[in-house]
């Protein structure tokens, strides 16, 4: 307990304690105190989304049952592996995870979730389930924790307007008015923060498409590092978050990967590190560490089949083309934004640089915080699924002894998109250019996903049987031309 400390989470402000701490005690004192009548049930389903049980607290005791015990659920319809003959599961909340409710007229929390099978065990397939075993074998080879954070990139839609118009393409970093529904995306920041979400910033995005009786405006908000599985529920919890904002304000909140062709797709980039007792270890005397290299060479193996993951929808494929921004080529690069990992700035030089623009001010020591970052996954992304990948892909890179070397053949130094380099481009293995041959390299990479038990072989199946499902072989050259059909396509998944 820290009398100094400042909380976003309003039960944690309450409790003056971490929410890593909360018990069930302090659930209902919060719940008591505050005239709460509502508690809130969440949890991801087998298609990614953010489920919903709502239950009015009929008394203490009521209230003290489903705290201690949880509900059960029809599995069935939540996971298509299930069947329907034997279905229950039980969803069980995980205090630490509690949040004030804000949007409901009645006074609630909110509570994330675990599943359970009928016998108490864990339910293998579930996404945040297979995320936490991804992350305790990543630590069991490596000695470390694997920490993450998402670019949450989505465009709002609204009716178009005549004041303060702005240039397409050139929303980078605008400012209101030029930059649209900036107190949409603030208004959002600051109920995720108070969701538990360890925001880094919001800013507005390069996407900017103004139709005839439409605009859409691009947004981000990005995150800090940490632990993967509070990575996973952050970005869920910031998805609905913004819908339902997106809703009270009458707009349309899209993290589709891509919504208008020849204009900026939204993706979802993941910066990874690793921490050992508690550093942050990706750089050692300034360059990337061993550590560090090691996980390069990972996610160089396993890039491709990590697009089942990352990229699941049909128009995914619409924004990994050639000559943008996200990546269609296995490499990593320092900085370099058309690499599939870029190794962004570090922050090595921090203290000298606040030094010299606040002369005379005493400065601390700033810890670097190199991060690698992963660029190909979009806003179809299933989030757990996508982080337990990312462990996995991290833990094989230290399960081999020539990860250094194996790095090593993936490194460019050049805007490998620049016609001088057509040569090198070439030599490059390629990302699947369709939800088909995505489930087709997740099937020959399988064994690499279910050792040690991570993915299950029913996960692993139904991604593949979805996947497949879409029958998107050459999709871009059989609609080229197409417009009706192409804009049909986007508005199918424009909810992803």
């Amino acid at each position: 307990m820290n009398p100094n400390r400042i909380y976003a989470n309003r039960i944690a402000a309450f409790l003056n304690k971490e929410p890593r701490d909360f018990t069930r005690p302090d659930l209902v004192k919060y719940i008591k105190a505050n005239g709460v009548k509502m508690v809130n049930f969440r949890y991801v389903a087998g298609d990614g989304r953010l489920k919903t049980l709502n239950f009015i607290i009929n008394d203490e005791r009521y209230l003290d049952r489903i705290l201690s015990a949880g509900e059960r659920v029809d599995g069935s319809s939540l996971f298509k592996s299930i069947d329907a003959g034997s279905s229950d599961l039980y969803v069980v909340p995980r205090y630490r995870t509690a949040f004030v409710n804000p949007f409901s007229q009645v006074p609630a929390i909110d509570i994330l979730c675990s599943f359970y099978t009928p016998d108490g065990k864990p339910f293998q397939s579930a996404p945040a389930e297979v995320l936490r075993r991804a992350e305790a074998e990543f630590t069991k080879v490596s000695g470390s924790e694997f920490h993450a954070l998402g670019e949450l990139e989505y465009y709002v839609i609204a009716p178009r307007t005549p004041l303060y118009p702005a240039a397409a393409q050139k929303g980078y970093h605008e400012a209101q008015p030029f930059a649209k529904w900036e107190a949409l995306r603030t208004e959002a920041m600051a109920a995720i923060a108070e969701a538990g979400g360890r925001i880094k910033y919001g800013h507005s995005e390069v996407g900017l498409i103004r139709a005839e009786d439409s605009e859409m405006t691009q947004q981000e908000i990005e995150f800090l590092p940490v632990p993967a599985s509070e990575a996973a529920d952050q970005l869920a919890v910031a998805k609905w978050m913004l819908s339902a904002i997106g809703h009270k304000y009458g707009v349309v909140i899209s993290f589709a990967p891509k919504i208008s062709i020849g204009h900026a797709g939204s993706g979802l980039h993941v910066h990874t590190c690793l921490h050992k007792n508690g550093r942050n270890i990706m750089l050692e005397k300034g360059a990337l560490s061993a550590p560090a290299r090691r996980l390069i060479a990972g996610y160089m193996e396993l890039a491709a089949p990590m697009t089942a993951f990352g990229n699941t929808v049909p128009t995914s494929y619409f924004r990994l083309v050639p000559h943008q921004e996200a990546p269609i080529n296995v490499c990593w690069a320092y900085r370099n934004r058309s690499s599939l990992v870029r190794i962004p700035l570090g922050w090595t030089n921090a203290s000298g640089m606040i030094k010299d623009a606040n002369p005379g001010s005493a400065v601390p020591a700033v810890e670097p915080a190199q991060t690698v970052e992963f660029r190909s996954a979009d806003g179809s992304a299933a989030l757990h699924l996508l982080m337990a990948g990312l462990c996995v892909a991290a833990r094989r890179g230290f399960e081999r002894k020539d990860a250094l070397a194996y790095a090593d053949k993936f490194f460019v130094d050049k805007n490998i998109y620049h016609k001088e380099h057509a040569a090198l481009l070439s030599k490059l293995p390629k990302l699947p250019a369709s939800c088909w041959e995505s489930a087709e390299t997740l099937l020959k990479h399988r064994s690499i996903f279910e050792a040690k038990g991570v993915f299950t072989p029913q996960l692993i199946d139904g991604l593949v049987k979805r996947l497949k499902s879409y029958d998107d072989q050459n999709l871009s050259e059989r609609l080229f031309g197409k417009e009706e059909d192409i804009k049909h396509l986007v508005d199918e998944f424009l909810y992803c």
